[in-house]
């Protein structure tokens, strides 16, 4: 039992560990994810009569990393005072929301970008590929809709842990007895790995095998597998450890007491696990660029722009 009410099975520990390596990685990516989100938000923005559905689903997948890039420093601040939240509880539970939801929006974003391929290849004639961008905004609405409502348990629980004058906020904890709103954060926390990565294994393999159909432009059919691939990758990246750490915590948590160490170990990885979880908004644009020729070049010719502009300014400071 904590000075908050809650009980643990396990005496609640700060991780001096995580906190010391955790921070420098949350702040790279961050550094790393904003410039990238940015530049992929004003191309998309400023050439709106090139939208595709496709587009659609890469836009709402740039915006739910912004959803990561402004809880972010809040992590990190926590993390570089020892986990010490400062912010209260309320925030708390809002952070963690944010948190969740730009997972969870980014796996189901992803999913619908390998869908689309898989249709646009193996079903060419498919009426999915001839959906209005009003219809994939609706898709892409429910998408919200579906994730946010799952989310919804975290701002109603309190994920506040008072310990040692030390306030700690985590929505993975030693709960003895969670709630059932925590139990659907876990529930949902396993679900929304392993479903959609069916899903993303089943688009691979059937592209690819597509491979052997003559009748299918090559180059379109390799770009294809090239951008499911890439997203099947970065899923696995970003999200793999910590899916691994979160079960054999909650497998570990089950066994009792007498398997403290080896929770509390597994907690300092799972809390680690985070930083690959982050990183999805940092390797996101990889995803822009494999899944959209149409992209790829609008990237290339702002770059080249900008280092003309870039050129001339240095050229003017010279003369």
């Amino acid at each position: 039992m904590n000075s908050s009410g809650i009980v643990h099975h396990c005496n609640l520990t700060i991780q001096p560990l995580v906190s010391s390596i955790l921070p420098p990685v949350l702040i790279i990516e961050l550094l790393l994810g904003l410039p990238g989100n940015l530049m992929a938000l004003w191309v998309f923005c400023h050439h709106l009569q090139s939208w595709t559905p496709n587009i659609v689903y890469l836009l709402n997948l740039v915006l739910a990393d912004f959803l990561l890039l402004v809880s972010l420093p809040f992590r990190i601040n926590s993390q570089l005072r020892l986990e010490n939240w400062i912010f209260g509880d309320a925030w708390c539970r809002i952070n963690h929301f944010m948190l969740s939801v730009n997972r969870s929006a980014s796996i189901g974003f992803m999913t619908a970008v390998a869908v689309d391929r898989y249709f646009k290849v193996v079903h060419p004639h498919h009426k999915v590929n001839f959906i209005s961008l009003r219809q994939a905004g609706g898709i892409a609405c429910i998408i919200w809709v579906l994730v946010m409502s799952l989310r919804l348990p975290l701002l109603m629980n309190n994920l506040l842990i008072e310990t040692n004058n030390v306030s700690v906020c985590r929505s993975f904890s030693s709960y003895k007895d969670p709630s059932l709103g925590i139990k659907l954060h876990y529930l949902v926390f396993v679900a929304e790995y392993f479903l959609p990565l069916v899903v993303l294994v089943f688009c691979s393999i059937r592209i690819t095998c597509s491979l052997n159909n003559c009748q299918i432009d090559k180059k379109k059919l390799k770009r294809a597998v090239r951008s499911v691939l890439v997203i099947v990758v970065i899923f696995n990246i970003c999200f793999f450890p910590g899916i691994a750490t979160g079960m054999t915590g909650l497998y570990l948590q089950k066994l009792g007491s007498d398997y403290c160490d080896a929770y509390r170990l597994n907690g300092q990885l799972f809390s680690l696990s985070i930083g690959f979880t982050y990183l999805n908004s940092t390797l996101d644009p990889f995803i822009y660029c494999f899944s959209s020729t149409w992209f790829r070049k609008e990237i290339k010719r702002t770059l080249k722009l900008f280092g003309s502009v870039v050129l001339r300014l240095i050229c003017c400071d010279i003369q």
